[in-house]
């Protein structure tokens, strides 16, 4: 492997600089390394865009094995790439659902096959993701995929003495239960956000209490137990001020928002169109707002995709019968950037710190989310952030296209991706 030259980069969105790539590792960091480059060194101008760390993400759904009409483990790490990532958590309601050391480490051993990116495994809490008995948490640890994040992601561990005896196992070899907090009976026949929308439009409403409640009753059990709790895609402002709470107690708890909680709210519901029918809903515009200063501010850690691809067919309908869902990947970090950092609400530090380096210590993802510098690992993210356009879904490299963004402009484009220096995408085109 030659060596690479990064000019001109703005590492972290900091002044212009030089990166220069040997091997797998960034070998130097700084102005006008040409010379210590040499003659044969592949040269990437960089033009003043942003150099962060790969970008890891902590939620993403690759549907393999059983749904490989939606995505695989090759076209999702392929969009991932796409998105700037170099690490992804797959979740583990595949078919069958990721319960073993063998499920697991099948995914492992997929991701390492394609090498577009990292693939970490996240085991099921409870066997079939049936909320009755724990899974083989141990086993999955002790595997190949080395398995520390469990999560029956789709379905909540709302069984509180369950949910006692999964954050006590995975104390023991320093794991994570990352809980799906919706109540189920609070969410029968729930379509979207439960509020002013859903009663004009006569949809079953999901009220903010749903997921309230079990952040509430998870972070006490967390407390009371020692152990740690991360909640997925935490999407009220009440959850907000619950979590705040918890971290002033000093309990162990982190959270994560997506990218569509950051900008989109119930109000798109109007449209009837399926697309913006998603787990847990599209709230408020008070909702955004309050998820956006928490994000800023440390009370909410990380963002979080939650890519979840669905073929034509599963979304193309009527409301009631479409899944819910929406892929993310490609258009993350675009989002980001305009409710974010285009707003003065992160710096390109700050977005390097949520979407690259929390995660990856939550998830424990070794030789990602490390610092831009000499020595470390060349997983690394070139942003175009002056460039702003259309989101065309068919150019999406995911198998699925049911984005909410298809036609609407957004800033920033991701033009480069490294894996431990070999690039995964060039110009904007996958190798």
């Amino acid at each position: 492997m030659s060596k690479i030259l990064i000019r001109g980069a703005k590492v972290l969105g900091g002044e212009p600089g030089d990166v220069l790539i040997d091997g797998g590792t960034v070998a130097a960091v700084g102005p006008d390394l040409a010379a210590e480059a040499g003659e044969g060194a592949e040269i990437v101008e960089a033009g003043g865009k942003v150099l962060l760390p790969g970008l890891v993400d902590l939620h993403t759904h690759l549907r393999e094995p059983g749904r490989e009409d939606s995505e695989t483990v090759l076209t999702g790490t392929r969009a991932a790439a796409s998105g700037g990532y170099t690490a992804v958590f797959a979740m583990a309601n595949t078919f069958p659902v990721a319960d073993t050391a063998g499920v697991v480490e099948q995914v492992y051993r997929l991701g390492r096959e394609h090498g577009y990116c990292d693939v970490q495994p996240i085991g099921a809490v409870t066997v079939g993701l049936e909320g009755r008995k724990l899974a083989e948490l141990g086993a999955m640890h002790d595997s190949a995929a080395g398995v520390t994040v469990f999560s029956d992601d789709g379905k909540c561990v709302d069984d509180a003495v369950i949910m006692r005896r999964a954050l006590e196992y995975v104390k023991a070899f320093g794991g994570v239960v990352a809980q799906h907090a919706q109540e189920p009976r609070l969410t029968e026949g729930a379509q979207m956000n439960e509020g002013v929308v859903s009663a004009e439009l006569g949809l079953g409403g999901w009220p903010a209490v749903a997921e309230e409640s079990i952040i509430a009753r998870d972070v006490l059990l967390a407390e009371h137990v020692g152990s740690r709790v991360h909640i997925c895609h935490l999407s009220t402002a009440g959850s907000v001020e619950i979590v705040r709470w918890a971290k002033s107690r000093g309990i162990d708890v982190t959270a994560e928002v997506t990218p569509h909680h950051l900008l989109l709210t119930d109000e798109m519901v109007r449209s009837y169109n399926p697309v913006y029918k998603v787990n847990p809903p599209l709230r408020t515009d008070r909702d955004v707002m309050a998820l956006r200063e928490a994000l800023a501010d440390g009370t909410i850690d990380i963002v979080a995709t939650d890519h979840a691809p669905h073929p034509h067919e599963d979304k193309d309908c009527e409301w009631a019968a479409a899944a819910m869902g929406m892929v993310g990947l490609e258009t993350a970090l675009s989002v980001v950037q305009e409710t974010m950092v285009d707003t003065g609400l992160l710096d390109w530090a700050g977005v390097a710190d949520r979407m690259s380096v929390r995660p990856a210590q939550i998830g424990r993802a070794t030789g990602h989310g490390r610092p831009v510098s000499a020595g470390e690992p060349a997983n690394l993210t070139l942003v175009d952030t002056a460039y702003r356009g259309q989101v065309d879904p068919a150019g999406f490299a995911s198998r699925s296209r049911n984005t909410p963004y298809a036609g609407r402009e957004l800033p920033g484009r991701v033009t480069h991706t490294w894996l431990r220096g070999k690039a995964t995408l060039v110009d904007g085109k996958l190798t």
